[in-house]
């Protein structure tokens, strides 16, 4: 059953579950609905198994659409910063939120949240919704401190924002205009390409775009052309390659040009190979003061339009473009054969790596090979049968991951059994990977209370959305999720004699016509340990002296429903003497009452006189309790009680409680974590085991496994790049890790993680280094490179370049070269 003209709940769970499923297509547009109204959709119309019992509880009907938790101080079209994936809103289809909408309605006052599918990757393409739309400053030439800002889809072209930028500034269809893409002090880019999508623009996060208009002569105020400007990517990655020296050699001296590899489909057609040369003779020859990389800039986005704009791109992407992209040019091989790879089969490691070497340079032969690429060993172990595969690998870089932290704090609440102590909020330790138990081990050193006996519980709307198991898993626990932790009578582990009931509280109306279950829930629930036999008398008791203390609060409006009469006490005495326990196969409810006015104008509910049926004398006697039990499974109870569900719901309007802070609550700033380069390493070396989103096909076995994975050195390379991880994903959160690594500028002994017997020293000194200012939602990059000829730091800063001190170098990418001056090793010569 469904309000109004909805479609019934089990057609609505149906169609929205199907459509939940369909595939994102590029240029569809899909919806952002807030996660606590999907959340409590989903419990209204019974989505999981454990919401099936409360299916159609108007206490749970979810009402319009409400997407207020998503926007940002109220403004109906901008979405807080950092939301999260299922964690703070759901994506929906169209066709999924035309139905929603028309179920549920809209909240007044808002507006949908539409987002476009867009493609991303290099090479790779994929679908994904667009969330966050580019924010751009739009203004005109004329008047540049008057910037309006408006927010665009990368999806949409440079026609589209021109003709939004002169209908802001009211310019005159017969007017002509065009646009230029400000993105320093003074250095203009003319955008020329009305159908060019703001994503093959590059056009990033408050970039500045400057409307002109033609003047009445027929010129154009900022001439005919504009001025060159340099490449901020360019600034990002060539400082860490310009200053190695065997590639800068290999250019200056032309040698390029004989092994240039036109034809290789795989390649750029050389154009890469002769932009790059030519940018490393104008920086080298000592000709220029300073440098425009635009010639260069401009082939790399020709072939990766990600990079073709001004956009804040990874630095680590282009980097892994121009190595990729140089030895596809210059790759000697004319003609790759096919080669059948092998796996180890029990051979001695060094035949196999010699094989796997042979093998690459039979396909992949380049001076960037010579340079930069190194040998893995990759050992797989079937965890059913045993099998051990082996095989060796070759890497252009390492990619190191930074350990992260192993433990997160988490607030909950302890409800004391107590009933005249505030709950207390607490900050706890707790393992990243852990259990329930975990949380209540932590937080009985902190509280005093017998980790056997707590429950801990998740409280959403005034009812408990989840009780926990203690061996369910902590990562079930979300960042906003309110958890509350109850202090029980019994020890949970030991006591098989009690029974524990869940109690919500919900204000009692009697009206003519009024559905008691529509009646709203209020204020905090609660858990009661109760004997598994016991009688109904003894039950009602139980409750009322948990309930003891309880504050009533405005006392008269709470007892009084909105409209009509409270029910006297003759009708009280009368409706109760028809009414029975249930039996096994009865499906009523059973309602007993309880009170007095004496109690109320003590805004205490004491037991004195809480035998059920007896009133005091000399008051107007009202009905103060209602103790309702759902049928709606067996339990332990005793006979009369055993078709009875432990779900009571109280009638009782009393005050929300308020909590105390414990004193794990005050802030404590904390240490940023400090690792060495070598802690990276071991742990990129570490046996890890293979997800479940990405098993490994065991041969033996005939079927994918999760196999154990394990990842050595063999051979590393004259130049090694190290790209450290610092961005992590996961499905409930996303973080930059802002851990401090320590590495050292000179002698990186590597010897010590190579595995190779004959592989004998191996150490690097920096000579280069790039890195990442600011947060996962955008920031800067710089780099500091080593000069070659003078030996001295320099920090690269979009067009700026100024000396460097050694202890100013933070690192997302290193460049290290082994010390001396050798001439690169020829990739034949490897083993």
């Amino acid at each position: 059953m469904a309000e109004g003209g909805a479609a019934d709940l089990d057609t609505q769970r149906g169609e929205v579950a199907a459509l939940l499923k369909t595939q994102l297509r590029k240029g569809d547009t899909w919806y952002l609905v807030d996660s606590h109204w999907f959340k409590q959709w989903k419990k209204y119309v019974g989505y999981d198994s454990w919401d099936k019992y409360q299916m159609g509880d108007q206490n749970v009907y979810p009402g319009p659409v409400d997407n207020s938790g998503l926007l940002r101080d109220g403004d109906v079209l901008a979405i807080k910063e950092h939301l999260i994936d299922e964690l703070d809103y759901i994506l929906v289809p169209t066709e999924g939120w035309n139905k929603l909408v028309s179920w549920y309605g809209l909240k007044e006052g808002q507006e949908p949240i539409a987002r476009k599918v867009v493609e991303q990757g290099m090479f790779v393409k994929h679908c994904k919704v667009e969330v966050y739309l580019t924010e751009l400053k739009l203004c005109e030439d004329s008047n540049m401190d008057n910037v309006i800002t408006r927010r665009f889809s990368k999806a949409d072209t440079i026609d589209m924002i021109e003709k939004e930028m002169r209908k802001l500034f009211s310019i005159p269809d017969e007017k002509e205009t065009r646009l230029w893409n400000r993105y320093m002090s003074n250095t203009f880019e003319p955008l020329n390409k009305p159908d060019s999508t703001i994503q093959d623009a590059g056009l990033y996060q408050g970039q500045v775009l400057v409307i002109e208009q033609k003047n009445e002569d027929g010129t154009w105020p900022r001439g005919s052309t504009a001025p060159n400007s340099d490449s901020v990517e360019v600034c990002k990655a060539v400082p860490c390659e310009d200053n190695i020296p065997p590639l800068t050699e290999y250019f200056l001296k032309d040698k390029y040009t004989e092994e240039l590899n036109v034809d290789n489909p795989l390649g750029m057609k050389g154009e890469i190979a002769r932009a790059y040369a030519e940018l490393i003779k104008q920086l080298w020859t000592g000709k220029y003061s300073y440098v425009t990389p635009r010639p260069f800039k401009t082939q790399v986005g020709r072939f990766a339009p990600q990079f073709s704009g001004y956009q804040q791109q990874d630095s680590h992407e282009l980097l892994a473009f121009l190595l990729d992209g140089l030895h596809e040019d210059l790759n000697r091989i004319r003609k790759k054969p096919y080669i059948q790879l092998k796996d180890a089969n029990g051979r001695p490691d060094k035949v196999v790596a010699e094989e796997a070497w042979e093998n690459h340079i039979k396909r992949n032969d380049s001076i960037i090979v010579d340079i930069f690429h190194g040998l893995f060993k990759s050992t797989l172990v079937c965890p059913v049968c045993a099998k051990v595969s082996v095989t060796f690998d070759p890497f252009c870089y390492l990619t190191l991951p930074l350990p992260m932290k192993k433990e997160r704090t988490l607030e909950v609440y302890l409800v004391r059994l107590d009933p005249l102590a505030k709950p207390t909020q607490y900050k706890l330790t707790v393992p990243k990977v852990g259990y329930i138990s975990d949380l209540c081990t932590s937080l009985s050193n902190l509280s005093g209370v017998p980790a056997e006996k707590m429950i801990v519980t998740d409280i959403y709307n005034h009812r408990f959305h989840r009780i926990f198991a203690t061996n369910e898993n902590l990562s079930s626990i979300m960042e906003r999720d309110d958890i509350y932790v109850f202090e029980l009578a019994v020890n949970r582990v030991e006591d098989t004699d009690h029974v524990v009931i869940p109690v919500h509280l919900r204000e009692k109306y009697k009206q003519s016509g009024y559905n008691h279950t529509s009646t709203p829930l209020f204020g905090q629930p609660f858990l009661i340990a109760v004997p598994r036999t016991l009688s109904e008398d003894k039950l009602y008791n139980m409750l009322l002296l948990r309930l003891w203390y309880v504050h009533v609060k405005v006392l008269k409006n709470l007892v009084r429903p909105p409209s009509g009469e409270m029910e006297t006490d003759e009708q009280d005495d009368e409706s109760s003497q028809d009414q029975e326990l249930p039996s096994e196969n009865d499906n009523s409810q059973s309602e007993d009452s309880v009170g007095g006015d004496n109690e109320l104008e003590n805004g205490v509910v004491g037991p004195q006189n809480s035998t059920k049926g007896q009133q005091t004398a000399g008051h107007n006697k009202k009905r103060l309790f209602t103790f309702q039990f759902n049928n709606m499974g067996k339990t332990d109870f005793s006979s009369a009680m055993r078709s009875v569900f432990p779900t009571a719901v109280m009638c009782v309007c009393v005050t929300e409680q308020d909590f105390d802070k414990h004193e794990s609550m005050e802030y404590k700033p904390q240490k940023k974590a400090f690792f060495k380069l070598k802690d990276c390493i071991e742990l990129f070396t570490t046996k890890e085991k293979l997800g479940a989103e990405d098993p490994w096909y065991c041969p033996n076995c005939k079927q994918h496994q999760q196999a154990t994975k394990k990842l050595d050195l063999w051979s590393l390379p004259p130049v090694l790049v190290v790209h450290l991880k610092r961005f992590s994903y996961s499905r409930y959160m996303r973080d930059k890790l802002d851990s401090l690594v320590d590495f050292p500028l000179r002698d990186l002994d590597m010897s010590e993680f190579l595995i190779n017997p004959n592989a004998g020293p191996c150490r690097y000194d920096l000579i280069a280094v790039s890195n990442h200012y600011g947060g996962m939602g955008g920031g800067h990059y710089t780099a500091y490179a080593k000069n070659k000829d003078d030996g001295k730091w320099y920090n690269y800063d979009d067009s700026s370049v100024s000396p460097a001190n050694e202890d100013q170098i933070v690192v997302s990418i290193l460049v290290c070269r082994q010390p001396g001056d050798s001439p690169y090793v020829h990739s034949s010569q490897k083993s």
